[in-house]
C-alpha cells in the first residue's frame, strides 16, 4: 500500500519558492528534474539562513550521497511551492533532509523527497559534524 502524502504539520520549517514558466514540460506540468532543483534550493537557502557556510573557504562540504522523490499530485507554473523541511536522521557525519512540496495553500504535499548528505573533508572522506552545526540541524527533527 502506498504511503499517503505528508501534511504541513509534519514539517518544521518552510520556504516559499515560485515556479517558473521554464519548469513546465510538454505535458503542461512541472518536469520531474525540477523537483530535485526545488529540494536543493530549499535546503541550501535554509542552511545559509542558519549561518551554515556552503560556499567559499569556510564552507562545510555536505555532499549528497542519495536522493529520492515520490509524486502525489501535479504542480507547475504559476504555482507557488512551499517547501517543508525536516531531518529524518541525524548521525555523526550524515543527515537526511526530508522535503515536502506544497502547492499554493494545499494542506497535503504534491511531492516529497529526501537528500542524504555526508559532511566530508577536502579529500571527500566523511568527518564528524561539529556540535554547533549538529545542534542547528537538530532544530528540524520532529519530536
Amino acid at each position: 500500500m502506498r504511503k499517503p502524502p505528508g501534511t504541513r504539520d509534519q514539517y518544521r520549517a518552510f520556504r516559499a519558492i515560485p515556479t517558473r514558466w521554464k519548469d513546465n514540460d510538454e505535458y503542461g506540468h512541472m518536469n520531474n528534474a525540477e523537483y530535485l532543483s526545488f529540494f536543493d534550493t530549499a535546503v541550501s537557502l535554509w542552511q545559509l539562513e542558519q549561518g551554515i557556510q556552503i560556499r567559499g573557504p569556510d564552507a562545510h562540504r555536505f555532499l549528497v550521497v542519495e536522493s529520492g522523490t515520490r509524486y502525489h499530485a501535479e504542480a507547475g507554473f504559476p504555482d507557488i511551492l512551499h517547501a517543508g523541511l525536516r531531518i529524518g536522521h541525524l548521525g555523526s557525519s550524515s543527515l537526511r533532509f526530508e522535503i515536502g512540496l506544497f502547492r499554493n495553500d494545499d494542506a497535503t504535499a504534491c511531492a516529497e523527497g529526501f537528500f542524504t548528505q555526508v559532511l566530508t573533508d577536502t579529500d571527500g572522506r566523511p568527518k564528524p559534524m561539529p556540535e554547533p552545526i549538529r545542534a542547528i540541524f537538530a532544530q528540524l527533527q520532529l519530536s
